[in-house]
């Protein structure tokens, strides 16, 4: 009896606890949106609407990246009185180089006057390393922990999630209710996901608990995702059931929160196409390439780097002619740029340099870390051939760079590359597909061994299909499609 009186005691303790910080966070939000204008100098402040993205790794210069700023540069056009506002865990950088490392990988153009970053102190317990154990737990966890250090410094009217972190929701309904009541009692509170998650290859199991199964009361209201593929897996996990898990929920006090707000919780996600920015691409001479495998891809460990090695590998293994000869003749070079984010990025990188050397194809392989948009924009119209290892990669913007750029692409039989990016066209190939070394070594072959006339028509008609299916006004489109604006305050 006293171990039962002590639990419910220290469950009181806590529960008392968070309804307390909670409270105090939602008093002292309005000081917060206050400061904000006041450091952008803001004019007709009370018009104004703060619409938050979390994407702790706002700088990192990859794809989904280009999806946050691409969405950003939309509402600075066309809805001049939204302030952005960015959950960043980039604490090494200020906002003027953040803005500048867009422009620079990107080319998109940001005004600082209406974006502000709000930056987070606990962005490491989102990352595998702080888990070795039970890692989809606890980075769930600590995504929660990160979003209510977010949501202490501010509460946003709309909040989106570009990243995946789906368990952030959760937070942001809970300390955004009370603000919501006290300041505009019209408000609606809204979670979007943009996209799917993220934290792990395979981690839309644990998620899925919060985008609706069992949890419907706290879900996002309307969620966007990035292929065929990742609809089918969300979609999945929206529309699960378990009778006995289902009977369980009636026997909580959950089933009361059912009864007095029914579930919202969209059971399918509408697919929004990532933006690609193929206006320069597309200008590229499609005749001439050089015989350059090119890789551009985040040195992140699901980007399978070590795969492109062995692929490479293999290829100069069957043919031995790709490795001899001058640059030009009938030596082919591999070629990776991409963004290193960090100690662990470095030091992947130095690993792959390890294993080139172990493979013997060092001196045909270079790496181009960090690169400058007009650097990689000029491997773009030089290569042949473009490689994605990545398995189940959820979409692949830099697939459809490749295609855009008249590059070739030669990527793995899965996911965004495999359902909806390298497909046929009018009937006919735009690429090829692998699984293995071997065949990717296949793939490359078959490329650089293609008559002239053939080249050059698969080369047009992946341009083709990629500026026609995934520009920025087609992501553009599909957004505002979307609906979004009425989970706006009017």
């Amino acid at each position: 009896m006293n171990l039962l009186a002590i639990a419910a005691g220290l469950v009181w303790l806590a529960l008392y606890s968070v309804f307390t910080a909670t409270r105090r966070i939602r008093l002292e939000n309005a000081n917060h949106k206050r400061a904000i204008l006041d450091e952008l100098k803001t004019p007709d402040p009370h018009k104004r609407k703060f619409v938050g993205f979390f994407h702790p790794y706002c700088n990192a210069g990859g794809g989904g990246e280009r999806v946050l700023w691409t969405a950003i540069a939309m509402l600075q056009r066309d809805e001049p009185e939204v302030i952005s506002i960015v959950y960043s865990g980039d604490t090494d950088a200020t906002k003027e180089q953040i803005l500048s490392k867009v422009k620079a990988r990107f080319d998109i153009d940001l005004s600082p006057q209406t974006l502000h970053f709000v930056f987070l102190n606990s962005r490491h317990l989102v990352e595998d390393s702080a888990w070795p154990r039970f890692t989809l737990l606890g980075q769930s966890l600590g995504s929660m922990y990160l979003a209510w250090e977010a949501m202490s410094k501010l509460i946003p009217d709309l909040f989106i999630d570009t990243m995946g972190y789906a368990f952030t929701f959760h937070v942001h309904r809970y300390a955004g209710k009370g603000e919501i009541a006290k300041e505009m009692a019209h408000e609606l509170e809204c979670d979007i996901l943009v996209g799917c998650p993220q934290q792990r290859k395979a981690s839309a199991e644990v998620p899925g608990i919060a985008l609706g199964v069992h949890a419907d009361e706290v879900a996002a209201s309307f969620l966007m995702v990035n292929s065929s593929w990742t609809k089918n897996h969300v979609d999945s996990i929206l529309q699960y059931t378990d009778p006995l898990l289902d009977a369980l929920h009636l026997c909580t006090p959950l089933v009361f929160l059912r009864l007095l707000r029914p579930s919202q919780t969209p059971k399918s996600a509408r697919i929004v196409y990532p933006p690609c920015d193929t206006r320069e691409m597309a200008k590229f001479p499609l005749e001439g390439r050089e015989r350059v495998i090119l890789s551009v891809a985040q040195f992140r460990p699901e980007k399978d780097h070590a795969a492109q090695l062995h692929a490479f590998h293999s290829v100069l293994t069957s043919h031995p002619e790709y490795g001899n000869g001058t640059p030009g003749s009938s030596q082919v070079q591999l070629v990776l740029v991409g963004g290193s984010r960090n100690a662990e990025d470095a030091a992947r990188v130095e690993g792959l340099r390890a294993l080139a050397k172990e493979l013997g194809i060092a001196d045909h392989a270079e790496f181009v870390i960090n690169a400058s948009f007009p650097a990689m924009l000029n491997w773009l119209s030089r290569a042949s051939i473009g490689l994605s290892t990545m398995v189940d990669e959820h979409f692949g913007i830099n697939v459809v760079e490749f295609m855009a750029a008249g590059v070739i692409p030669v990527t793995h039989a899965s996911g965004g590359p495999l359902n909806d990016i390298v497909v046929p066209f009018d009937g006919k190939p735009t690429g090829y597909h692998a699984t293995s070394p071997e065949t990717f070594a296949e793939a490359f072959h078959n490329v650089l061994t293609l008559p002239p006339e053939e080249d050059l028509a698969l080369r047009e008609r992946a341009r083709t299909w990629a500026v026609q299916r995934f520009s920025e006004e087609e992501f553009e489109k599909g957004w505002n499609e979307s609906g979004w604006r009425r989970w706006l305050p009017s």
